[in-house]
């Protein structure tokens, strides 16, 4: 561009402003767009699944509740971070979460690794009454879920809806969805959200990401009841 061009340019600041946006538009298609349509820039992990029924359910429960308001849902590759909640976060295991709840404040613990680290009778407890088992917990209760039948009316829709975005649900999924619901409580449908997160990779042992040398002994959750066991 001549300097001739570029004093036209100064001189008026409406073409100037239109010429710079169409620079950062096609900057912004290259960089941001273009990826979403390049295969390879997909991460697949083949035992990822979508959530069952009953773990759709848990999880709207759960944004409904506001707990990924207090509480994470991915470990970062840093080492306080794995040795504290297991494995670090990979894109692949989202490919199903509509929307992401990664969140970004921790007034809980992450819950990205939770999924069978306690037993079901544990969540319900803790969901019942937080104090009993963590006495530190300023986690509400939320006792009534276990009294509140699930409304199954809305659950083809859902599965519908996620299905136009890429989940891969089929037709006999969809139709049974209502019948594997009946019966069920809120409470059932959060636990098993609850225990579902994080089970769907296979996670590698803490030494592959970290200096086992360099790390100290660490006494079992099992032995030990803290803040930092706290679930929502």
């Amino acid at each position: 561009m001549s300097e001739n061009q570029v004093n036209v340019l100064e001189r008026k600041p409406v073409i100037l402003i239109i010429v710079t946006l169409l620079v950062i538009l096609i900057g912004s298609v290259v960089t941001a767009l273009l990826p979403f349509f390049m295969e390879g820039m997909e991460v697949k992990i083949s035992t990822v699944r979508p959530y069952t029924a009953l773990e759709l359910e848990g999880r709207d429960i759960y944004m409904r509740e506001g707990c990924n308001n207090c509480h994470t849902q991915t470990v970062r590759p840093l080492r306080d971070e794995v040795l504290r909640y297991g494995e670090f976060s990979k894109s692949g295991e989202f490919a199903y979460d509509h929307p992401f709840l990664w969140g970004s404040k921790r007034t809980g613990p992450d819950l990205a690794r939770i999924g069978g680290k306690y037993p079901d009778s544990w969540h319900v407890q803790h969901m019942t009454d937080p104090r009993s088992l963590v006495k530190e917990s300023n986690m509400p209760a939320y006792a009534f879920m276990a009294t509140t039948p699930l409304d199954p009316s809305n659950i083809k829709s859902k599965m519908g809806a996620l299905r136009t975005v890429g989940v891969p649900y089929t037709d006999e999924e969809i139709a049974a969805a209502p019948e594997l619901l009946a019966g069920k409580t809120e409470m059932d449908a959060m636990v098993a959200y609850l225990q579902v997160l994080g089970t769907m990779i296979n996670k590698a042992a803490v030494e592959t990401v970290v200096d086992s040398a360099t790390v100290s002994p660490v006494v079992p959750d099992s032995l030990v009841t803290t803040p930092e066991t706290e679930v929502k």
